[in-house]
């Protein structure tokens, strides 16, 4: 056997078992999705019983029962976390971009610095400012309100470095000294030349920021206290902290499933420019 054919020998088994671990870890990855499924399916008597690998035929009691619960409004939590994930996805992919463009295309004193200071305030995590920040709330008025959930979305450093190094990957410079020649201002330069340019980028930091609206639990618990503001991740903590008398497993395992399946749908139907906008923004132009 001469080098070339061990070369590709090699090559070939090499390739076999990355493929094999890529499907074990996709196949691990999609099991706690089949199992919460499953779970959804069975009564709270069949989920205390233990384990089982086959969907039930308490489907449908499941939802009803979580989609009347007297104790929580299911329909309008759902709303409500839509809303402030939409809102806050929309504000954060475009002040974020806008704010990367300013820092791309503008040759400024200080800019290395305002760089610098906006990637240390990404490292600062949410848990820190937390007490100063609901303290301020309180002194303006504005707890239950979704005001302090979806405005300071705008100031999101790591969406900001994303755009960032998309734009240094895929913007050429000369395309935004045409258009100021053409008599095009800043702000029109923006929004019909960059931004389309920027939808890969826009599409991926979207979703990100619709999931991590979606799931946060802590500032909303801190600041929503009225049953019509609450957002789904609190109706799922407090659908799990009933006493145990009146507590459903079924109905919870309903729930957390209505809760995931919008996040679901939206990686979904954008999910291919999820694939282009991170290889895109990989790769140096």
């Amino acid at each position: 056997m001469n080098e070339n054919t061990k070369s590709r020998l090699m090559m070939t088994l090499l390739r076999i078992v990355v493929y094999a671990i890529l499907i074990f870890l996709t196949v691990l990855c999609l099991f706690s999705f089949y199992l919460m499924i499953v779970n959804a399916t069975r009564s709270n008597a069949q989920l205390q019983a233990g384990f089982r690998l086959l969907p039930q035929e308490h489907f449908w009691d499941n939802l009803k029962n979580a989609w009347t619960d007297a104790s929580i409004n299911i329909p309008r939590g759902m709303l409500n976390s839509l809303f402030i994930a939409a809102v806050s996805a929309a504000l954060t992919t475009y002040f974020s971009a806008l704010t990367a463009y300013g820092v791309h295309v503008y040759d400024f004193k200080g800019k290395n610095l305002v760089f610098t200071f906006i990637m240390a305030i990404m490292m600062i995590p949410a848990q820190v400012s937390a007490v100063g920040f609901v303290q301020m709330i309180n002194k303006f008025h504005l707890t239950n309100n979704y005001i302090p959930l979806i405005v300071p979305s705008i100031a999101a450093p790591v969406v900001f470095f994303y755009m960032k190094q998309y734009m240094e990957s895929v913007l050429p410079l000369e395309i935004v000294e045409a258009a100021r020649c053409d008599g095009s201002n800043e702000f029109r330069t923006f929004n019909t030349i960059i931004l389309p340019i920027m939808k890969p980028a826009i599409a991926v930091q979207a979703i990100f920021s619709f999931v991590s609206s979606w799931n946060n639990y802590f500032i909303p618990a801190l600041l929503l206290d009225k049953a019509e503001m609450k957002t789904v991740p609190i109706m799922i903590a407090q659908l799990r902290s009933a006493d145990y008398s009146k507590f459903d497993m079924g109905k919870v395992y309903m729930f957390i499933l209505l809760a995931i399946l919008p996040v679901m749908l939206v990686y979904i139907i954008l999910s291919k420019s999820i694939i282009k906008g991170v290889t895109s923004g990989s790769v140096k132009g």
